[in-house]
């Protein structure tokens, strides 16, 4: 070996070495892997190709002459998940607590940078105190790099990072610009100032993991997206979220072969929503009779979930589902369900995957804490989604349809290019309760006791069979169809197949002004 070779694999060795033994060991023993062994079992075998191992810091003061570990704390590079390429980096939280130095974040932004001009995923191993005291505005100048390039990116190739450690300040606003944020469960946290500063200016008391863990995240916050039990369950949790996208905005998301429920779970399709408007269901049970049979991967299940929204597979072509919930909260849409249905609509409409919505719906929720946290505002975005999507947008009206809440679930209004009701869908302003009190109100003052309720109930009746039906939208061309339960899968597919090469031509601007 010639002395540069061994001077190569001795600097090689100091890259691989992390933070010294001592720090990778102490690490393993929390349960934890190293950033290469995160990037090991993220990439296919043999396919990882490492970048900038022997990049060092340049800072002098607070004793970091001394202290200059190749890599300076974060490891990057490229290879294929499933045979397709991602670009990824894995902060070591063995080197300076991961924390983030100017060195450091030009590394993330050289791998963002490869994302960007090839087309790619950037995946994120998210492990760090935050910037890195000791450098003080460089570091913060390196967030704001690594800022700029996460909003740049945004639609233009998939984001995904993976919290798996404390991540403070700084290190959180990049996850939150990302398109998900998978947190492990006991293990990965995220919050602006920690317990200490809030106890401290506040009084509060708090742990960490009340503060920031992944069930806080994942039920209260809405900023995680999704919650694993270890590190390698994420990982396979990332490559199955990764199937569902298309590399960058300008291709179609990936196409698998189409596997069909059965024949009884289609036979029963119409049997999963009770003929009684008012008694709650699972919307899932749709679903599951409708979609590829195991394909839906749901997003944000444990925040809003009044309405459920995910991918699936709809004849093995990835599809972005939205649906509201009718045993949670009957279905209404509130604040967070339409800040949480918002978001992904954009996300399918900005990657070219198709929406599916699945309409069960009430209204928005009533009450003074919804409109004075704005519901207005915040309902007013997912109409704004649906309406700024140009994807194929495909809607099934299930049973209710009521208000606002009708035209915002994707209504033909919105542009929906497929919209159909099964043969119960109630389509109407209100509900026929409601509807009588107002209409019929002067009639019903008129007289009391006995003859009033049965006045009213027979008003209901007649209200109910006149307007509460899907036939009075179909008339006027609201709906293209109103089918039977059965027929659903195979006309949406043929649906699908028709838009699948949809385009639109909308007017030129720079942007458009949603109300955040």
């Amino acid at each position: 070996m010639t002395r540069a070779s061994e001077r190569l694999n001795a600097r090689r060795k100091g890259a691989d070495a992390g933070g010294g033994h001592d720090r990778v060991a102490k690490h393993r023993a929390l349960g934890r892997l190293t950033a290469r062994e995160r990037l090991d079992a993220f990439f296919d075998p043999g396919s990882f190709v490492e970048l900038d191992s022997l990049v060092q810091h340049r800072v002098s003061a607070f004793g970091l002459a001394e202290r200059k570990p190749p890599g300076d704390g974060v490891v990057t590079g490229f290879g294929t998940v499933e045979g397709r390429s991602v670009v990824a980096f894995a902060q070591d939280a063995t080197v300076f607590g991961g924390a983030l130095g100017e060195a450091h974040a030009g590394k993330i932004v050289k791998a963002m940078e490869n994302a960007r001009k090839a087309g790619v995923p950037i995946v994120g191993f998210n492990d760090s105190g935050g910037a890195r005291i000791q450098e003080g505005v460089m570091s913060l100048g390196g967030y704001g790099e690594v800022f700029l390039r996460n909003v740049l990116l945004s639609g233009v190739v998939p984001q995904i990072s993976i919290i798996l450690g404390p991540c403070a300040g700084g290190a959180v606003y990049s996850p939150a610009i990302t398109d998900f944020v998978v947190m492990v469960r006991g293990q990965g946290q995220m919050f602006i100032t920690g317990p200490e500063v809030i106890a401290a200016v506040t009084g509060e008391s708090v742990s960490m993991e009340e503060l920031g863990g992944a069930e806080t995240h994942a039920t209260r916050s809405g900023v995680s997206h999704f919650t694993a039990g270890s590190e390698r369950e994420a990982i396979a949790l990332v490559h199955r979220l990764l199937s569902y996208l298309p590399l960058n905005n300008l291709e179609d998301p990936p196409l698998l072969g189409s596997r069909e429920p059965s024949a009884e779970a289609t036979r029963t399709l119409g049997d999963t929503v009770p003929e009684d408007p008012n008694t709650p269901y699972d919307v899932r049970e749709v679903l599951s009779r409708v979609l590829d049979p195991d394909s839906l991967l749901e997003v944000h299940a444990g925040w809003a979930a009044n309405l459920l929204v995910g991918f699936a597979r709809l004849g093995g072509r990835s599809i972005g589902v939205v649906a509201n919930q009718p045993k949670v909260l009957a279905g209404t849409l509130d604040i967070d369900a339409s800040t949480k249905g918002a978001r992904f609509v954009r996300l399918c409409d900005a990657f070219n995957v198709p929406l599916l919505t699945f309409v069960d719906v009430p209204g928005f929720l009533p009450g003074t804490e919804q409109e004075y946290g704005g519901i207005i505002r915040h309902g007013a975005k997912l109409l704004y989604a649906f309406a700024e999507a140009s994807v194929p947008k495909l809607t099934v009206i299930l049973r209710k349809a009521y208000g606002g809440a009708y035209d915002v679930m994707c209504s033909k209004h919105l542009g929906g290019d497929f919209n159909v009701a099964w043969p119960q869908a109630e389509i109407a302003v209100m509900g026929a309760e409601g509807a009588v009190n107002i209409l019929f109100k002067r009639e019903l003052d008129k007289v009391s006791g006995v003859e009033r309720e049965t006045l009213r109930k027979r008003k209901v009746e007649e209200y109910a069979l006149e307007f509460l039906n899907p036939y009075l939208a179909a008339e006027r061309g609201y709906l293209d169809d109103v089918i039977d339960p059965v027929e659903t899968r195979e006309k949406l597919l043929r649906a699908l197949t028709l838009l699948g090469p949809k385009r639109e031509d909308r007017p030129a601007r720079k942007h458009g002004n949603l109300p955040l």
